[in-house]
Order: structure tokens, then C-alpha cells, then sequence
């Protein structure tokens, strides 16, 4: 039995790399319905009555739910300084759901050419919680970003338009990706990619995957929320209650934080009202 890992998807055709070959497959009928690889997946396959078929599904390191993606090193949040405008509860939402999954996320500053201060102040707190902030813009050299990604799994994930396959295109322009402009009329980008692939890069791999808008914490178990987030590490285990939820127990060392100035305020307001909502 061969292994490879998962590079792309499109419909039911698996796009898998080894060191000796790249072929497309497709999983055993059971493997559809019980739960489809994703990209990222290391899997068995071998060569059965002229067509390649994916068998087994090896253990995974990790799992995005969106991007649906296995065994990754980091996540590059990909935010624009404008069009379209920062969001801070987008990136704070989309740090929350990485680091449930146990991926390292990183942030990535696109747009640095349409310098906003208001929106540059907000990374001040990114970096004091100890997030990895790195800034882009057309025809910067990228060399911070190129180390980080050397001989790493990434995603890129982020709000539409904020110039993921524009970066993508910059780091290696065989990438090749296509680009559009800005909806001026809808104030935020058109989904130019249409698929979820792993492109080769520096030594690693890269992801580039579909933009979307929603955010979905349904599906996840949020009890161990509080010790992914990097902001609240330094506090934990200092509430006058071993399991304090950080909302409205009382001597809670989070929240006595926020109110010091210590902790981002939005990006504690962002937890609150997901744990309220969801657990």
C-alpha cells in the first residue's frame, strides 16, 4: 500500500503527492460516507482495476472544520488594512477557531500601502499577547513572511479580498492565482478561489482555500476555550474558582486584567459573547 498526502480536491478527484508520484484518486464509497479526507490528509492508497482508490485515513495531527484542512503548522490570517476595512471581531474569531484546533496562528497585514494608524494600533495587542504580526504590501519583499512559511504546512484564511492570492502570487509568481478587484458596490471581495489546494513553496506548503464570511462555533467544544487563547495564558489558574469561565464569577484574574489594561478589551468581549452563545 502507497502512501501520499492530499494536495487538492475538486468534486471527488484527490490530488495526491509522494516523493515518486502525483496521481488523482478517489476514496472507498464507506470513506464518503463516513467522513472524506481533506487537504492536508497523509493517506493509503494503491492502484485497483485501472484507477487509483484511497483506502485509510492516517492519524491526524490536527483538523480545521473551515478551511477543512489536516496537518497544519500554522494558519496565516490574512487581514487588509482597508478595502476591505480591518475587522478586529473577524480576526479575533478566526484566532479563536485556530487555536481551538491546535494550529499556530500567525497574522498577516495585507493593504500596508493604504496605511490606516487607527487600524495599526490594534496590532499593538496582538504582539503583546505574543501573535506573530507580519506586514505585506505590492511590491514588498515578503522576507519575514518567506521565513515563517519555510518548511511549514500553512493556510491562509481571512476575510475576502484581503489579498491572500494577490500574496500568494508575489511570494512565487508560478503560483499563478487568479486575482480580482474589490465589489466596490458590496464594500468586499469576490471568492476567487474556488477550490482548496496545497501549493509548493519554500521548501513547505502552502494553502490557499475559498473565502468565506460565517463563523460557526456550534460544532466545537469550548471548556478548554480560555487555554488556547494566548492573551489569558499569563492569568489562568489565578481565579478565586478552578473553573472559571472568565464571564461573571467573581475575583476572575482575566477580567481584573482587561479592566487593567493588561488584555485586549474587544478581543475579551469577542470571548465572552461566543461562550455565552455557544456553551
Amino acid at each position: 500500500m502507497k502512501q501520499g498526502t492530499i494536495i487538492k480536491i475538486i468534486s471527488n478527484q484527490y490530488t495526491i503527492h509522494s516523493a515518486e508520484e502525483e496521481i488523482i484518486a478517489t476514496p472507498r464509497g464507506k470513506m464518503r460516507r463516513d467522513g472524506a479526507p481533506v487537504v492536508g490528509d497523509h493517506v493509503e492508497y494503491e492502484y485497483i482495476e485501472g484507477s487509483y482508490r484511497i483506502h485509510r485515513v492516517l492519524p491526524r495531527q490536527n483538523r480545521l472544520l473551515r478551511p477543512a484542512m489536516a496537518n497544519v503548522d500554522q494558519a496565516l490570517i490574512v487581514t487588509s488594512m482597508k478595502d476591505p476595512d480591518f475587522s478586529e471581531h473577524l480576526l479575533n474569531r478566526l484566532i479563536f477557531l485556530i487555536s481551538l484546533a491546535h494550529v499556530e496562528p500567525i497574522i498577516c497585514v495585507t493593504k500596508v500601502d493604504l496605511y490606516d494608524k487607527d487600524a495599526e494600533k490594534q496590532f499593538t495587542w496582538y504582539e503583546k499577547a505574543g501573535y506573530t504580526v507580519v506586514y505585506s504590501y505590492p511590491g514588498s519583499d515578503d522576507e519575514d513572511l518567506k521565513t515563517i512559511l519555510s518548511g511549514k504546512i500553512s493556510v491562509l484564511c481571512g476575510q475576502s479580498g484581503a489579498g491572500k492570492s494577490s500574496l500568494l502570487n508575489r511570494l512565487d509568481p508560478d503560483f499563478q492565482l487568479q486575482t480580482q478587484e474589490i465589489s466596490k458596490a458590496l464594500g468586499r471581495g469576490k471568492h476567487t478561489t474556488r477550490y482548496c489546494q496545497l501549493h509548493p513553496i519554500l521548501d513547505g506548503w502552502v494553502g490557499d482555500t475559498p473565502g468565506f464570511s460565517s463563523l460557526d462555533f456550534s460544532r466545537l467544544d469550548l471548556s478548554e476555550m480560555d487555554k488556547v487563547i494566548k492573551d489569558f495564558q499569563p492569568y489562568l489558574g489565578k481565579c478565586r474558582f478552578s473553573d472559571c469561565r472568565h464571564l461573571k464569577e467573581p475575583d476572575c484574574a482575566v477580567k481584573q486584567a482587561v479592566e487593567n489594561g493588561e488584555i485586549n478589551p474587544v478581543l475579551y468581549e469577542d470571548y465572552r459573547q461566543i461562550r455565552e452563545e455557544f456553551s
